[in-house]
């Protein structure tokens, strides 16, 4: 669902923006630019907008034309809270709020205009939903051809001590080995910013969220084990494993709530594109730009 947000941002750029902060200037200037003495108007910039842009900008309005007036057939409604549950997920498939609001930005498009395109989308969506087999049947299956997604990965929970140099990583294990407290020599010696405060303290992770050697020692460590000094690319780790959770597979009593959203999400993203063609070909459209 990501790719078709990236491109509903791109594509209604030409229709949400062009029409208003633009005109707005040719309202109070006359033209949109000038070069020395050479104006560039209103018409021009739209003449070359509507040959690069037009006819796609067109289709997006005419599909969503489509839905609203197959959601009013249809009697479904999108409410504000679930056009805002919408937007979070979109902010997650962007990486956060921040990376989002950027991305709007860089496209002069504001937050009221995205959601109310993604209004369109929770319509269609849930049209689609309606005509699922979302049976226990179907579900179990879907989990079987996705298990390793639904398991639960095998993880550790560890502190580390980052220095550059072999020398320094050496000097820290004897001090370890002759009882030193492994927290205190974190805040003391690592260069791990993000850890050295809290002891070199990591959390719980999987092993692909390591680098392969840092990753092969820890999962090969027992709780309570100090490893000697490891190198990576980012120097010289001393690891101390202080928790382990052994890999878990997914039962379907257990997964069954997130299975299901996971089919809907992936039967609405295979079957938006021709569902869509299947009801613009129910009503009589004319689109006098189209290529």
């Amino acid at each position: 669902m990501k790719k078709r947000m990236t491109w509903v941002i791109a594509i209604i750029f030409f229709v949400l923006v062009v029409g208003s902060g633009v005109y707005y200037a040719t309202a109070k200037t006359g033209y949109v630019a000038k070069v020395g003495d050479t104006k560039i108007t209103q018409q021009q910039l739209n003449n070359v907008l509507n040959k690069q842009y037009g006819s796609a900008a067109l289709e997006t309005l005419i599909q969503d034309q489509v839905i609203t007036l197959e959601a009013e057939k249809q009697k479904v409604t999108a409410s504000n809270a679930e056009v805002d549950a919408q937007y979070k997920k979109v902010e997650t498939q962007y990486g956060g709020a921040d990376a989002l609001e950027s991305a709007l930005e860089s496209n002069n498009m504001s937050k009221s205009d995205f959601k109310a395109n993604l209004k369109t989308y929770v319509l269609a969506s849930k049209m689609i939903e309606k005509d699922l087999d979302t049976s226990d049947e179907t579900l179990k299956a879907y989990l079987k051809e996705n298990q390793s997604t639904f398991d639960t990965a095998a993880q550790v929970k560890a502190s580390h001590i980052l220095v550059e140099k072999k020398a320094t990583a050496t000097k820290i294990k004897k001090e370890l080995d002759a009882g030193g407290d492994f927290a205190k020599l974190a805040k003391k010696y690592s260069t791990d910013t993000a850890t050295k405060s809290k002891g070199g303290d990591l959390g719980y992770f999987t092993k692909s969220e390591m680098v392969e050697e840092f990753a092969t020692q820890a999962f090969n460590m027992k709780k309570g084990n100090i490893s000697d000094p490891i190198k990576t690319d980012y120097g010289y780790h001393i690891i101390k494993v202080t928790g382990t959770v052994d890999a878990k597979t997914a039962k379907y009593e257990d997964v069954k709530d997130k299975v299901k959203e996971a089919y809907i999400e992936a039967q609405i993203s295979a079957q938006y594109s021709s569902w869509l063609t299947e009801k613009m070909a129910d009503y009589d459209i004319t689109n006098t730009i189209s290529k």
